[in-house]
């Protein structure tokens, strides 16, 4: 079992070991899961917006992987009803920027 934000266990698809990286690195490979963070990174995004920066995701996945961000503490619902990074995914997403200029490097 992998420890999470508010002290919460999760099975780790996959990993008998239940590895905190592990457990992360299940969630951020599934499908839409980076896109979302992604497109959220600059600013809060309702539904609607998310959706049509997440080109071809379907509604129903993409509730489902705002679902799982919420619970492992990447993303808020906000008042005014969009989704948003929360301090702990801004983090994460700091974390991307390194390989994000790598990769526009690599482009090149």
């Amino acid at each position: 079992m992998a420890k999470q934000a508010g002290s919460t266990t999760r099975n780790v698809r996959g990993s008998r070991t239940g590895r905190p990286i592990m457990a992360l690195l299940d969630l951020l490979g599934r499908r839409w899961t980076l896109r979302i963070l992604w497109e959220l990174r600059e600013e809060p995004l309702t539904s609607r917006a998310l959706r049509m920066a997440c080109d071809e995701a379907s509604p129903t996945v993409l509730q489902a992987r705002l679902d799982d961000l919420r619970e492992a503490g990447f993303v808020e619902l906000g008042e005014g009803g969009g989704y948003g990074l929360t301090p702990l995914g801004r983090d994460l997403c700091e974390t991307f920027m390194p390989l994000h200029r790598f990769a526009e490097r690599w482009r090149k």
